[in-house]
């Protein structure tokens, strides 16, 4: 689904553009990563990773980090999706490392927990209950199921690859990545003055620690969870900083299962749906809050905002730990993205036209092209230029023979 937001004012302006990712976890970046192929093959006159300003929360805060370090779409799909790399292999078992280090922190104040509470129970035993008393021992249970170490440690590796930096000051864009301090309950912009000193792959995982899934990420003694518990797409420090066209992805939309394909119940789906759809609900709302301000606080700005259908149902039970899983999601955004680029063709024209960019509606109208089909494309595309490297090496050879024959017919 596409919301289409332009200026109430229009000005000779700088032309800035930007991309504000949203999160929604696993699910949510493979969603958005197959938008922005779509994006990047059919909008041209620019290429997403030469935009001005990216923004990234949670998992969108990985691919914003992407693309501002100059990794096209089709190098992340290769990456993320088919774990194709020769540089660094990605695994989706890295997201999955169980948190050893916080169950055996926490299991090392059982002891003295044990202690404590005997003794406040022996002090008071009429006034002190044994439900009191187990209700302190909740400080023992572990803070995340899973380690962002392993995450961290691949993200520092691909960013600090020749070409590429894990230094938000070494960036040609400026990138944001948030997250919220545990403690204030406030917003924090990485990459923003005096928040850029730390490595972007931090600022990345820290963004992405949901509470629960993955333990807070200290950066300079203060510890940080996930950035989309205080807003959701963030856009605006975008448009604060002149961007006149900000192209917002949000998978986090609530699922309507009345509509659905198959009527589903999700009270019988079981715990993880039952949390995943209030969560998505509550930043759902918040989001549209948010958005619905920009055109009086920003008139001068047009936003683009991509979101999948609510009844979509391919995006809300699709397993990314599998390969077809990521697959298939990846391809079902990207054909989803194509669809509403070419029904919304005629007003983004319009739009898209005074920042320099439109629309390459024959590829948009090729039916049968795919996600997939950028890879066999650019494998293609490397064998072909091998081919006439090699080529042209050989003839060169051959011309550097022909005067050393000469010079030892005439000795």
């Amino acid at each position: 689904m596409l919301t289409i937001e332009p200026a109430s004012r229009r000005h000779a302006g700088t032309h800035k553009l930007a991309i504000a990712l949203a999160g929604g976890g696993p699910l949510g970046g493979f969603y958005e990563l197959g938008a922005l192929h779509a994006l990047s093959e059919s909008i041209v006159g620019r290429s997403l990773t030469d935009f001005d300003v990216y923004v990234g929360v949670s998992s969108g805060s990985l691919l914003a980090a992407g693309l501002a370090n100059g990794f096209d779409t089709t190098t992340m799909g290769t990456s993320l999706i088919r774990g194709e790399s020769t540089r660094v292999p990605f695994s989706p078992g890295v997201l999955l490392t169980p948190a050893l280090g916080e169950y055996a922190n926490r299991l090392a104040r059982l002891p003295a927990m044990l202690v404590d509470g005997v003794r406040q129970y022996a002090r008071d035993p009429l006034r002190m209950g044994w439900a009191a008393v187990a209700s302190s021992f909740t400080k023992i249970l572990p803070t995340a199921a899973f380690d962002t170490a392993p995450i961290e440690r691949y993200l520092r590796r691909v960013f600090g690859a020749n070409g590429h930096t894990d230094d938000f000051r070494e960036l040609a864009a400026r990138l944001y990545v948030v997250a919220t301090d545990l403690d204030t309950g406030e917003s924090v912009d990485f990459g923003a003055p005096g928040h850029d000193a730390v490595r972007i792959s931090r600022a990345v995982v820290a963004s992405a620690a949901l509470p629960g899934l993955y333990p807070a990420v200290e950066i300079d003694g203060r510890h940080f969870v996930d950035g989309a518990l205080i807003r959701t797409m963030h856009a605006s420090l975008a448009l604060e900083a002149g961007c006149e066209l900000v192209i917002c992805i949000n998978p986090l939309v609530p699922f309507d299962a009345a509509r659905g394909m198959r009527r589903r119940r999700l009270v019988q789906e079981g715990l993880d749906t039952i949390l995943g759809q209030t969560f998505r609900a509550l930043i759902h709302s918040r989001m549209q809050v948010g958005m619905a301000s920009y055109g009086a606080r920003f008139p001068r700005a047009d936003t683009l905002l991509f979101e999948p259908d609510r009844h979509d149902e391919t995006l809300f039970f699709t397993n990314v730990f599998r390969y077809s899983g990521r697959r298939r999601l990846s391809e079902h955004a990207y054909q989803q993205t194509r669809r509403d680029l070419l029904e919304h063709s005629t007003a983004l024209g319009r739009l898209l036209q005074p920042h320099g960019l439109q629309l390459d509606l024959d590829r948009l109208r090729e039916r049968r092209r795919t996600f997939a089909a950028a890879g066999r494309e650019r494998t293609a595309h490397a064998r072909r230029m091998t081919t006439d490297l090699r080529g042209a090496l050989n003839r060169l050879e051959r011309l550097l023979e022909r005067p050393e024959r000469r010079a030892n017919r005439r000795s």
